[in-house]
Protein backbone atom coordinates (compact mmCIF):
# COMPACT_ATOMS: atom_id res chain seq x y z
CA UNK A 1 0.00 0.00 0.00
CA UNK A 2 1.28 3.46 -0.70
CA UNK A 3 1.30 6.06 2.00
CA UNK A 4 2.80 9.54 2.34
CA UNK A 5 6.55 9.42 2.89
CA UNK A 6 6.48 11.93 5.71
CA UNK A 7 4.23 9.81 7.88
CA UNK A 8 6.31 6.68 8.19
CA UNK A 9 9.66 5.17 7.45
CA UNK A 10 7.97 3.03 4.79
CA UNK A 11 6.26 4.75 1.87
CA UNK A 12 4.69 1.53 0.68
CA UNK A 13 2.85 -1.09 2.67
CA UNK A 14 2.46 -3.41 -0.27
CA UNK A 15 2.97 -3.56 -3.97
CA UNK A 16 -0.70 -3.44 -4.71
CA UNK A 17 -0.01 -0.74 -7.22
CA UNK A 18 1.86 -3.50 -8.99
CA UNK A 19 5.04 -2.71 -10.77
CA UNK A 20 5.57 0.86 -11.89
CA UNK A 21 7.79 -0.47 -14.59
CA UNK A 22 10.13 1.59 -16.66
CA UNK A 23 10.32 -1.23 -19.19
CA UNK A 24 8.25 -4.38 -19.79
CA UNK A 25 9.81 -6.73 -18.53
CA UNK A 26 -4.48 -31.16 -1.50
CA UNK A 27 -0.72 -31.68 -1.87
CA UNK A 28 1.64 -31.84 1.09
CA UNK A 29 4.87 -32.23 -0.85
CA UNK A 30 4.77 -30.70 -4.33
CA UNK A 31 7.39 -31.60 -6.90
CA UNK A 32 10.82 -30.05 -6.49
CA UNK A 33 13.89 -30.03 -8.67
CA UNK A 34 17.49 -29.57 -7.63
CA UNK A 35 19.51 -27.01 -9.51
CA UNK A 36 22.15 -28.42 -11.85
CA UNK A 37 25.28 -29.15 -9.90
CA UNK A 38 23.34 -28.72 -6.67
CA UNK A 39 25.38 -28.30 -3.54
CA UNK A 40 24.55 -30.11 -0.31
CA UNK A 41 21.36 -28.89 1.29
CA UNK A 42 23.17 -26.82 3.91
CA UNK A 43 26.64 -25.32 3.78
CA UNK A 44 28.22 -23.74 6.88
CA UNK A 45 26.92 -20.23 7.46
CA UNK A 46 27.11 -17.39 9.89
CA UNK A 47 24.84 -17.39 12.90
CA UNK A 48 21.55 -15.63 12.15
CA UNK A 49 21.10 -12.14 13.54
CA UNK A 50 18.78 -11.46 16.45
CA UNK A 51 15.16 -11.50 15.37
CA UNK A 52 13.36 -8.24 14.81
CA UNK A 53 9.93 -9.85 14.46
CA UNK A 54 7.31 -11.31 16.80
CA UNK A 55 4.61 -13.62 15.41
CA UNK A 56 1.59 -14.80 17.41
CA UNK A 57 -1.34 -16.77 16.04
CA UNK A 58 -4.43 -18.28 17.60
CA UNK A 59 -5.16 -21.59 15.86
CA UNK A 60 -5.85 -24.37 18.39
CA UNK A 61 -8.98 -25.33 20.28
CA UNK A 62 -7.26 -24.21 23.49
CA UNK A 63 -6.44 -20.87 21.85
CA UNK A 64 -10.05 -20.24 20.89
CA UNK A 65 -11.24 -21.32 24.33
CA UNK A 66 -8.73 -18.94 25.90
CA UNK A 67 -10.24 -15.76 24.52
CA UNK A 68 -13.23 -13.73 25.70
CA UNK A 69 -16.33 -14.59 23.71
CA UNK A 70 -19.71 -12.95 23.25
CA UNK A 71 -21.78 -15.31 21.17
CA UNK A 72 -18.94 -17.29 19.58
CA UNK A 73 -18.03 -20.93 20.12
CA UNK A 74 -14.78 -22.84 19.68
CA UNK A 75 -15.03 -25.89 17.43
CA UNK A 76 -12.67 -28.83 17.92
CA UNK A 77 -11.51 -31.22 15.24
CA UNK A 78 -8.79 -31.67 12.65
CA UNK A 79 -8.75 -27.92 12.07
CA UNK A 80 -10.10 -26.12 15.15
CA UNK A 81 -11.93 -22.88 14.58
CA UNK A 82 -14.34 -20.26 15.84
CA UNK A 83 -18.00 -19.88 14.78
CA UNK A 84 -21.14 -18.01 15.77
CA UNK A 85 -23.06 -19.94 18.44
CA UNK A 86 -25.70 -17.32 19.25
CA UNK A 87 -25.83 -13.71 18.17
CA UNK A 88 -24.73 -11.18 20.76
CA UNK A 89 -26.57 -8.35 19.05
CA UNK A 90 -27.51 -6.62 15.80
CA UNK A 91 -26.04 -3.64 14.00
CA UNK A 92 -26.57 -1.73 10.77
CA UNK A 93 -23.72 -1.44 8.31
CA UNK A 94 -23.61 1.03 5.46
CA UNK A 95 -21.23 -0.25 2.83
CA UNK A 96 -19.10 2.79 1.89
CA UNK A 97 -18.47 1.41 -1.59
CA UNK A 98 -22.04 0.59 -2.62
CA UNK A 99 -24.14 2.74 -0.27
CA UNK A 100 -26.18 -0.35 0.63
CA UNK A 101 -27.51 -0.44 4.20
CA UNK A 102 -28.11 -3.81 5.84
CA UNK A 103 -28.76 -5.16 9.30
CA UNK A 104 -26.49 -7.94 10.52
CA UNK A 105 -26.39 -10.01 13.67
CA UNK A 106 -22.97 -10.51 15.17
CA UNK A 107 -20.84 -12.30 17.76
CA UNK A 108 -17.37 -11.35 18.99
CA UNK A 109 -14.20 -12.96 20.25
CA UNK A 110 -11.32 -11.06 21.86
CA UNK A 111 -7.87 -12.55 22.28
CA UNK A 112 -5.91 -12.39 25.50
CA UNK A 113 -3.32 -9.63 25.56
CA UNK A 114 -0.14 -10.69 23.79
CA UNK A 115 3.05 -9.11 25.07
CA UNK A 116 5.36 -8.56 22.14
CA UNK A 117 8.79 -10.14 22.45
CA UNK A 118 9.87 -7.38 20.07
CA UNK A 119 8.38 -4.02 21.12
CA UNK A 120 7.17 -2.91 17.73
CA UNK A 121 6.91 0.03 15.39
CA UNK A 122 4.57 -1.87 13.06
CA UNK A 123 1.97 -4.63 13.40
CA UNK A 124 0.19 -6.47 10.59
CA UNK A 125 -2.70 -8.83 11.29
CA UNK A 126 -3.54 -11.99 9.31
CA UNK A 127 -6.58 -14.26 9.33
CA UNK A 128 -7.75 -17.42 7.62
CA UNK A 129 -11.49 -18.00 7.36
CA UNK A 130 -14.45 -19.38 5.46
CA UNK A 131 -17.25 -16.86 4.90
CA UNK A 132 -20.27 -18.44 3.19
CA UNK A 133 -22.71 -16.21 1.33
CA UNK A 134 -24.50 -13.99 3.81
CA UNK A 135 -21.54 -13.69 6.20
CA UNK A 136 -18.42 -11.56 6.72
CA UNK A 137 -15.97 -10.59 9.44
CA UNK A 138 -14.05 -7.69 10.93
CA UNK A 139 -10.62 -7.77 12.59
CA UNK A 140 -9.58 -5.07 15.06
CA UNK A 141 -6.45 -4.38 17.08
CA UNK A 142 -5.91 -2.48 20.31
CA UNK A 143 -2.61 -2.22 22.15
CA UNK A 144 -0.55 -0.65 24.87
CA UNK A 145 2.35 1.71 24.19
CA UNK A 146 5.68 1.67 25.98
CA UNK A 147 4.60 4.86 27.81
CA UNK A 148 1.72 2.94 29.42
CA UNK A 149 -1.11 4.48 27.41
CA UNK A 150 -3.45 2.55 25.13
CA UNK A 151 -4.38 2.77 21.47
CA UNK A 152 -8.00 2.94 20.34
CA UNK A 153 -9.55 -0.10 18.68
CA UNK A 154 -8.30 0.04 15.11
CA UNK A 155 -10.04 -1.77 12.25
CA UNK A 156 -7.46 -3.89 10.42
CA UNK A 157 -9.88 -5.14 7.80
CA UNK A 158 -13.49 -5.86 6.89
CA UNK A 159 -13.39 -9.02 4.86
CA UNK A 160 -15.41 -11.59 2.98
CA UNK A 161 -14.17 -14.18 0.54
CA UNK A 162 -16.80 -13.06 -1.96
CA UNK A 163 -18.08 -9.62 -2.90
CA UNK A 164 -21.83 -10.16 -3.00
CA UNK A 165 -22.64 -9.12 0.60
CA UNK A 166 -20.07 -6.45 1.42
CA UNK A 167 -17.09 -5.07 -0.43
CA UNK A 168 -13.94 -6.15 1.40
CA UNK A 169 -12.20 -3.04 2.60
CA UNK A 170 -9.52 -1.43 4.66
CA UNK A 171 -10.49 1.67 6.66
CA UNK A 172 -8.74 5.00 6.16
CA UNK A 173 -8.38 7.87 8.63
CA UNK A 174 -7.61 5.87 11.77
CA UNK A 175 -5.13 7.59 14.06
CA UNK A 176 -4.48 8.94 17.52
CA UNK A 177 -1.58 11.27 18.29
CA UNK A 178 0.88 8.36 18.46
CA UNK A 179 0.00 5.80 15.79
CA UNK A 180 -1.98 5.31 12.59
CA UNK A 181 -3.30 2.50 10.45
CA UNK A 182 -2.08 2.68 6.86
CA UNK A 183 -4.38 0.38 4.91
CA UNK A 184 -3.27 -2.95 6.41
CA UNK A 185 -0.53 -1.90 8.83
CA UNK A 186 -0.53 -0.38 12.29
CA UNK A 187 2.45 1.99 12.55
CA UNK A 188 3.99 4.16 15.25
CA UNK A 189 3.95 7.71 13.86
CA UNK A 190 7.36 8.78 15.18
CA UNK A 191 9.48 5.71 15.93
CA UNK A 192 12.59 7.90 16.41
CA UNK A 193 11.09 9.03 19.73
CA UNK A 194 11.51 5.50 21.06
CA UNK A 195 7.80 4.89 21.44
CA UNK A 196 6.83 1.29 20.74
CA UNK A 197 3.79 -0.95 20.97
CA UNK A 198 4.50 -3.46 23.74
CA UNK A 199 1.32 -5.54 23.69
CA UNK A 200 -1.91 -5.95 21.78
CA UNK A 201 -5.24 -7.73 21.66
CA UNK A 202 -7.17 -8.73 18.56
CA UNK A 203 -10.97 -8.58 18.36
CA UNK A 204 -12.84 -10.65 15.83
CA UNK A 205 -16.46 -9.83 14.96
CA UNK A 206 -18.40 -12.39 12.93
CA UNK A 207 -21.48 -11.21 11.02
CA UNK A 208 -24.41 -12.98 9.39
CA UNK A 209 -27.91 -12.16 8.18
CA UNK A 210 -30.41 -11.93 11.06
CA UNK A 211 -32.05 -15.26 11.79
CA UNK A 212 -29.60 -17.19 9.63
CA UNK A 213 -27.97 -20.40 10.80
CA UNK A 214 -24.89 -20.04 8.57
CA UNK A 215 -21.69 -18.79 10.16
CA UNK A 216 -18.20 -17.73 9.26
CA UNK A 217 -15.53 -20.12 10.46
CA UNK A 218 -12.15 -18.68 11.45
CA UNK A 219 -9.22 -21.08 11.68
CA UNK A 220 -6.36 -18.69 12.20
CA UNK A 221 -6.03 -15.19 13.63
CA UNK A 222 -2.77 -13.53 14.47
CA UNK A 223 -0.39 -10.66 13.95
CA UNK A 224 3.23 -9.92 13.19
CA UNK A 225 4.93 -7.15 15.16
CA UNK A 226 8.32 -5.83 14.09
CA UNK A 227 10.96 -3.23 14.80
CA UNK A 228 13.27 -3.20 11.78
CA UNK A 229 15.89 -0.43 11.98
CA UNK A 230 16.33 2.13 9.23
CA UNK A 231 18.97 0.91 6.81
CA UNK A 232 20.05 1.47 3.21
CA UNK A 233 22.07 -1.76 3.12
CA UNK A 234 21.97 -5.06 4.97
CA UNK A 235 24.70 -7.58 5.84
CA UNK A 236 25.53 -10.06 3.11
CA UNK A 237 24.45 -13.62 3.83
CA UNK A 238 26.45 -16.73 2.93
CA UNK A 239 24.84 -19.05 0.35
CA UNK A 240 23.67 -22.28 1.95
CA UNK A 241 21.30 -24.05 -0.45
CA UNK A 242 20.97 -25.00 -4.10
CA UNK A 243 17.42 -26.10 -4.87
CA UNK A 244 14.56 -25.07 -7.13
CA UNK A 245 10.87 -25.74 -6.52
CA UNK A 246 8.57 -26.43 -9.44
CA UNK A 247 6.07 -23.55 -9.22
CA UNK A 248 3.59 -22.56 -11.97
CA UNK A 249 4.58 -19.46 -13.94
CA UNK A 250 2.09 -16.66 -14.58
CA UNK A 251 2.72 -13.23 -16.05
CA UNK A 252 0.64 -10.30 -14.87
CA UNK A 253 1.33 -8.50 -18.15
CA UNK A 254 -0.61 -11.10 -20.11
CA UNK A 255 -3.63 -9.49 -18.42
CA UNK A 256 -2.83 -5.85 -19.25
CA UNK A 257 -6.08 -3.94 -19.71
CA UNK A 258 -8.29 -6.77 -18.44
CA UNK A 259 -10.87 -5.94 -15.74
CA UNK A 260 -9.64 -2.38 -15.07
CA UNK A 261 -12.18 -2.12 -12.23
CA UNK A 262 -9.70 -4.20 -10.22
CA UNK A 263 -6.63 -2.01 -9.79
CA UNK A 264 -6.56 -0.79 -13.40
CA UNK A 265 -6.01 -4.23 -14.86
CA UNK A 266 -3.36 -6.90 -15.05
CA UNK A 267 -0.34 -4.63 -15.30
CA UNK A 268 -0.92 -3.93 -11.58
CA UNK A 269 -1.61 -7.52 -10.50
CA UNK A 270 1.79 -8.60 -9.22
CA UNK A 271 0.38 -9.56 -5.82
CA UNK A 272 -2.60 -11.72 -6.87
CA UNK A 273 -0.56 -13.23 -9.72
CA UNK A 274 2.11 -14.27 -7.22
CA UNK A 275 -0.55 -15.56 -4.84
CA UNK A 276 -2.10 -17.68 -7.57
CA UNK A 277 1.24 -19.23 -8.46
CA UNK A 278 1.71 -20.52 -4.93
CA UNK A 279 -1.91 -21.56 -4.45
CA UNK A 280 -1.48 -23.79 -7.50
CA UNK A 281 1.93 -24.99 -6.35
CA UNK A 282 0.07 -26.54 -3.42
CA UNK A 283 -2.32 -28.24 -5.82
CA UNK A 284 -5.33 -25.94 -5.39
CA UNK A 285 -7.14 -23.83 -7.96
CA UNK A 286 -10.57 -22.30 -8.53
CA UNK A 287 -13.27 -24.52 -10.02
CA UNK A 288 -14.80 -24.14 -13.46
CA UNK A 289 -17.88 -22.66 -11.81
CA UNK A 290 -15.68 -20.20 -9.89
CA UNK A 291 -14.25 -18.96 -13.18
CA UNK A 292 -17.49 -18.77 -15.11
CA UNK A 293 -17.58 -14.96 -14.78
CA UNK A 294 -14.23 -14.51 -16.58
CA UNK A 295 -14.20 -13.68 -20.30
CA UNK A 296 -13.42 -17.02 -22.00
CA UNK A 297 -11.06 -15.25 -24.40
CA UNK A 298 -8.69 -14.41 -21.53
CA UNK A 299 -5.75 -16.69 -20.80
CA UNK A 300 -5.15 -17.90 -17.23
CA UNK A 301 -8.59 -16.89 -15.92
CA UNK A 302 -7.56 -17.92 -12.41
CA UNK A 303 -5.28 -14.85 -12.27
CA UNK A 304 -8.29 -12.61 -13.01
CA UNK A 305 -10.13 -14.49 -10.27
CA UNK A 306 -7.32 -13.86 -7.78
CA UNK A 307 -7.31 -10.14 -8.62
CA UNK A 308 -11.05 -9.80 -8.07
CA UNK A 309 -11.02 -11.65 -4.76
CA UNK A 310 -7.99 -9.90 -3.27
CA UNK A 311 -9.20 -6.44 -4.27
CA UNK A 312 -9.46 -3.85 -1.48
CA UNK A 313 -12.21 -1.40 -2.41
CA UNK A 314 -10.86 1.38 -0.19
CA UNK A 315 -7.25 1.11 -1.27
CA UNK A 316 -8.42 0.48 -4.84
CA UNK A 317 -5.75 -2.16 -5.29
CA UNK A 318 -5.08 -5.89 -5.15
CA UNK A 319 -2.03 -5.69 -2.89
CA UNK A 320 -3.52 -5.58 0.59
CA UNK A 321 -1.17 -8.04 2.26
CA UNK A 322 -3.61 -9.73 4.68
CA UNK A 323 -6.28 -9.89 1.97
CA UNK A 324 -3.89 -11.91 -0.20
CA UNK A 325 -3.09 -14.29 2.65
CA UNK A 326 -6.81 -14.65 3.41
CA UNK A 327 -7.49 -15.36 -0.27
CA UNK A 328 -4.97 -18.22 -0.28
CA UNK A 329 -6.65 -19.69 2.80
CA UNK A 330 -10.02 -19.86 1.04
CA UNK A 331 -8.64 -22.93 -0.72
CA UNK A 332 -9.06 -26.23 1.08
CA UNK A 333 -6.62 -26.77 3.93
CA UNK A 334 -4.27 -23.91 3.06
CA UNK A 335 -3.00 -21.31 5.52
CA UNK A 336 -1.65 -17.86 4.75
CA UNK A 337 0.29 -15.39 6.87
CA UNK A 338 2.11 -12.10 6.42
CA UNK A 339 5.48 -11.82 8.13
CA UNK A 340 8.98 -10.43 7.81
CA UNK A 341 12.10 -12.51 7.38
CA UNK A 342 15.58 -11.50 8.43
CA UNK A 343 17.81 -12.77 5.62
CA UNK A 344 18.10 -15.00 2.60
CA UNK A 345 19.13 -17.70 5.07
CA UNK A 346 15.52 -17.69 6.28
CA UNK A 347 14.30 -18.09 2.71
CA UNK A 348 16.74 -20.96 2.19
CA UNK A 349 15.31 -22.68 5.25
CA UNK A 350 11.83 -22.49 3.76
CA UNK A 351 12.87 -23.55 0.25
CA UNK A 352 14.72 -26.55 1.72
CA UNK A 353 11.39 -27.65 3.23
CA UNK A 354 9.53 -27.10 -0.04
CA UNK A 355 7.87 -23.81 0.94
CA UNK A 356 8.14 -20.93 -1.59
CA UNK A 357 7.59 -17.32 -0.50
CA UNK A 358 6.12 -14.15 -1.97
CA UNK A 359 8.37 -11.18 -1.29
CA UNK A 360 7.84 -7.42 -1.53
CA UNK A 361 10.58 -5.10 -2.77
CA UNK A 362 11.20 -1.79 -4.58
CA UNK A 363 14.19 -0.76 -6.67
CA UNK A 364 15.62 1.28 -9.52
CA UNK A 365 16.15 -0.47 -12.83
CA UNK A 366 19.93 -0.44 -12.39
CA UNK A 367 19.70 -1.97 -8.89
CA UNK A 368 18.51 -5.39 -10.05
CA UNK A 369 20.45 -6.77 -12.98
CA UNK A 370 18.25 -8.49 -15.53
CA UNK A 371 14.91 -7.20 -14.28
CA UNK A 372 14.61 -4.63 -17.04
CA UNK A 373 12.40 -2.31 -15.00
CA UNK A 374 12.28 -0.20 -11.87
CA UNK A 375 9.43 -0.20 -9.40
CA UNK A 376 8.13 1.62 -6.34
CA UNK A 377 6.70 -1.66 -5.07
CA UNK A 378 6.49 -5.16 -6.49
CA UNK A 379 5.74 -8.74 -5.43
CA UNK A 380 7.53 -11.76 -6.82
CA UNK A 381 7.75 -15.42 -5.84
CA UNK A 382 11.03 -16.90 -4.64
CA UNK A 383 11.23 -20.52 -5.76
CA UNK A 384 14.86 -21.45 -5.16
CA UNK A 385 18.57 -20.76 -5.30
CA UNK A 386 21.29 -21.60 -7.81
CA UNK A 387 24.49 -23.43 -6.94
CA UNK A 388 26.13 -19.99 -6.61
CA UNK A 389 23.43 -18.84 -4.21
CA UNK A 390 21.64 -16.50 -6.61
CA UNK A 391 17.88 -16.09 -6.23
CA UNK A 392 15.53 -17.93 -8.58
CA UNK A 393 12.26 -16.03 -8.75
CA UNK A 394 9.01 -16.30 -10.63
CA UNK A 395 8.69 -12.62 -11.52
CA UNK A 396 5.17 -11.77 -12.74
CA UNK A 397 6.46 -8.53 -14.33
CA UNK A 398 7.44 -10.50 -17.41
CA UNK A 399 6.08 -10.27 -20.95
CA UNK A 400 4.70 -13.82 -20.98
CA UNK A 401 4.50 -16.96 -18.86
CA UNK A 402 7.66 -18.69 -20.14
CA UNK A 403 9.70 -15.56 -19.32
CA UNK A 404 8.54 -15.49 -15.69
CA UNK A 405 11.41 -17.58 -14.30
CA UNK A 406 14.34 -15.25 -13.55
CA UNK A 407 17.69 -15.56 -11.81
CA UNK A 408 18.74 -12.48 -9.86
CA UNK A 409 22.10 -11.75 -8.27
CA UNK A 410 22.01 -12.71 -4.64
CA UNK A 411 23.58 -9.57 -3.21
CA UNK A 412 21.43 -7.20 -5.25
CA UNK A 413 18.22 -9.04 -4.52
CA UNK A 414 18.91 -9.44 -0.80
CA UNK A 415 19.51 -5.72 -0.35
CA UNK A 416 16.46 -4.45 -2.24
CA UNK A 417 14.22 -6.81 -0.27
CA UNK A 418 15.57 -6.26 3.25
CA UNK A 419 16.42 -2.57 3.30
CA UNK A 420 14.06 0.01 4.76
CA UNK A 421 15.55 3.08 3.05
CA UNK A 422 16.44 3.69 -0.59
CA UNK A 423 16.92 6.47 -3.12
CA UNK A 424 14.20 6.79 -5.73
CA UNK A 425 14.57 7.91 -9.35
CA UNK A 426 14.41 11.58 -8.27
CA UNK A 427 17.27 11.11 -5.82
CA UNK A 428 14.99 11.47 -2.82
CA UNK A 429 14.87 9.06 0.10
CA UNK A 430 12.04 6.55 -0.10
CA UNK A 431 11.28 3.47 1.94
CA UNK A 432 11.58 -0.28 1.51
CA UNK A 433 9.59 -3.08 3.06
CA UNK A 434 12.24 -4.52 5.37
CA UNK A 435 11.78 -8.17 4.42
CA UNK A 436 8.00 -8.45 4.11
CA UNK A 437 6.70 -11.67 2.63
CA UNK A 438 3.58 -13.82 2.38
CA UNK A 439 3.83 -17.49 3.30
CA UNK A 440 1.21 -20.03 2.21
CA UNK A 441 1.40 -23.60 3.49
CA UNK A 442 -0.82 -26.61 4.26
CA UNK A 443 -3.00 -26.76 7.35
CA UNK A 444 -1.61 -30.23 8.03
CA UNK A 445 2.16 -29.82 8.01
CA UNK A 446 4.88 -32.38 7.66
CA UNK A 447 7.47 -32.41 10.43
CA UNK A 448 9.99 -30.81 8.08
CA UNK A 449 7.60 -28.02 7.09
CA UNK A 450 6.67 -27.36 10.71
CA UNK A 451 10.32 -27.17 11.75
CA UNK A 452 11.19 -24.80 8.91
CA UNK A 453 8.31 -22.46 9.67
CA UNK A 454 9.17 -22.46 13.37
CA UNK A 455 12.77 -21.60 12.48
CA UNK A 456 11.56 -18.40 10.79
CA UNK A 457 9.18 -17.58 13.63
CA UNK A 458 5.87 -18.84 12.19
CA UNK A 459 3.72 -21.40 14.01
Amino acid sequence: MTRPAETSRRTLLAAAAGVAVAATAGVSAPAVASAPGAAPAHRPRRRAAARLVDNRAWTSYADWRGGTDAGTRAVAGRRPGLVIAKAAGRSDYTDPHTGAVATWEYATWTSPAHRLAVPSTEVIASWNAHTPAGTWLQVELSGTYSDGTDTPWYVMGRWAAGDQDIRRTSVDGQSDDKSSVWTDTFAIDAPATGLRLVSYRLRLTLYRAPGSTVTPTVWRLGAMGSDVPDRFTVPESVPGLARELTVPRYSQNVHAGQYPEYDNGGEAWCSPTSSQMIVEYWGRRPSTDDLAWVNPDFADPQVCHAARFTYDYQYEGCGNWPFNAAYAATYQDLQGVVTRLGSLTDLETLIAAGIPAITSQSFLKEELTGAGYGTSGHLMTVIGFTADGDVIANDPASPNNPAVRRVYKRREWENIWLRTKRYNASGNVSSGTGGVCYLYFPAQLTDRQRTALAAVGVR
